[in-house]
């Protein structure tokens, strides 16, 4: 196939977009991107009763929080219905497809039949060589030809030759007795008339190729590639369910995944480059190909998950991880950074960025810097505060009125003040910890220290010092 990639991903906004999806568009953006071409979004919402605005919403929110961004507008299914129907027009018109009176009642009578004498249930329409002046004035449906003999090779770049017997195709309906065309033809006529060169989707898709390749080649269309990836399971080796993980990409971002972290664990799920599990968006595109992709189900993980997603906020700037740390606030109905505990948050980014694995433990961790005095120890924290932990803050704070704000002068200070009590530097973390954040678990107090500053440093030793005098 030559001339420029052309991919897409077509949901159905019937629900949310779950990690199944994301997964699928992942590797028709990357695949675009990494050959120079389009990656184009079509909402397959012909089914009227389920297809809602909320889960067409929901998927356009999703693909943007993940970073999946498209080329041209989105293309509504629904709305090509009258595309789809001169298609199947055209078919009848040239004698490659045919119009079938067959009511329901006697297709189940032949399908019983066959049942019965232990027989292929596929129908076989009587009314596909009947002449059209031989046609009742009745109801029918438009059925393509199928082919009767032979077989058909679906040439899949993941899951390699697979043979179909052209017996076990019917006659498929492209047209109901109401004129609405069915799902097979509106996926292959979009998919031609959009310009689609590789279909990337599902292996439950699989079968539906040979169905969708006989509208190509009764049009005479080229075919696209095709390349149908495995589906995802659970670590248990099941289908996915919510108790794995298969929830809507609304949830990860909800539960402070950062889209890059999500990007590269959804890239490994099912594909490879050698050994490499973290890489960027740039190496992903370089390196993706579908022939990397395994033909066995993935297993969802949600230990390697946050691994990659740690990795990914270590390695981001500063700046970025502000920002996206901030739709993960306001994504979750949290009040906005404001001024100050912005600009506290991006000055301690450089002592909290390497320990989290989420929004939430990054959040947790510049408990520090988002609390204001006077503050009120947690239970564990208190118990460093008493009338010993206190005298030394207080001969602490009193030292540090004229200390140069630096690491090895604060920790020279410190180790001064302990050793003078008989202690080890670290026996005076606790009671610090307790008086800078509250909490027993945090940053190094030098950190601390140097994040909020002189005077917040010696105003929340002073407070921690004074309690109980």
């Amino acid at each position: 196939m030559t001339g420029p990639v052309v991919t897409r991903f077509a949901p159905s906004p019937t629900g949310y977009l779950h990690i199944g999806g994301a997964r699928t568009a992942l590797f028709n953006w990357l695949f675009a991107r990494g050959h120079a071409g389009k990656f184009l979004l079509r909402i397959e919402d012909t089914d009227r009763a389920r297809s809602t605005p909320e889960a067409t919403q929901a998927i356009l929110d999703g693909l943007k929080w993940l970073g999946l961004d498209h080329d041209g507008a989105a293309v509504s299914q629904f709305e090509r219905a009258p595309r789809h129907a001169e298609v199947a027009h055209h078919l009848l018109a040239e004698g490659k497809a045919y119009k079938c009176f067959a009511t329901q009642d006697e297709i189940e009578t032949f399908r019983e039949t066959a049942r019965a004498e232990a027989r292929s249930t596929l129908f076989q329409s009587p009314w596909r060589d009947v002449p059209p002046d031989q046609h009742p004035d009745a109801p029918y449906v438009i059925r393509i030809k199928a082919p009767r003999g032979g077989e058909t090779v679906i040439a899949d770049r993941v899951q390699g030759n697979v043979t179909i017997r052209n017996d076990q195709l019917d006659d498929m309906v492209l047209l109901r007795s109401d004129g609405t065309p069915v799902y097979m033809l509106a996926v292959a006529v979009d998919d031609h008339d959009m310009g689609v060169t590789h279909v990337i989707r599902g292996d439950d898709h699989l079968n539906n190729a040979a169905r969708q390749m006989m509208i190509y080649a009764a049009m005479g269309w080229p075919l696209p590639v095709y390349a149908h990836i495995p589906l995802i399971h659970g670590p248990d080796g099941k289908k996915l369910s919510k108790r794995h993980g298969a929830l809507g990409v609304d949830e990860y971002q909800r539960m402070g995944y950062p889209a890059a972290g999500m990007r590269n664990y959804l890239a490994r799920l099912g594909w490879s480059h050698g050994d490499d599990e973290f890489f960027t968006d740039a190496q992903a595109q370089a390196w993706f190909e579908l022939e990397a992709i395994g033909r066995s189900p993935a297993r969802f993980d949600f230990k390697k998950l946050e691994n990659l997603c740690g990795r990914h906020i270590a390695a981001t700037e500063d700046a970025a991880l502000l920002h996206e740390l901030g739709e993960f606030l306001a994504r979750t109905g949290q009040p906005p950074l404001d001024d100050c505990q912005a600009d506290l948050l991006s000055k301690a980014m450089y002592c909290l960025k390497e320990r989290a694995k989420t929004f939430p433990e990054l959040i947790d961790k510049a408990a520090f810097v988002m609390k204001v005095r006077p503050l009120v120890p947690e239970a564990a924290a208190a118990v460093y505060l008493n009338d010993v932990s206190r005298g030394m803050l207080r001969e602490l704070t009193l030292h540090l009125q004229s200390a140069r704000w630096t690491r090895d002068d604060l920790e020279a200070v410190a180790s001064q003040i302990a050793e003078s009590h008989g202690m080890k530097f670290g026996q005076l973390a606790g009671p610090l910890r307790a008086a800078l954040a509250g909490r027993t678990t945090t940053p190094s107090v030098i950190d601390m220290m140097l994040v909020i500053g002189r005077d917040e440093t010696i105003a929340r030793l002073t407070d921690a010092a004074s309690e109980g005098t």
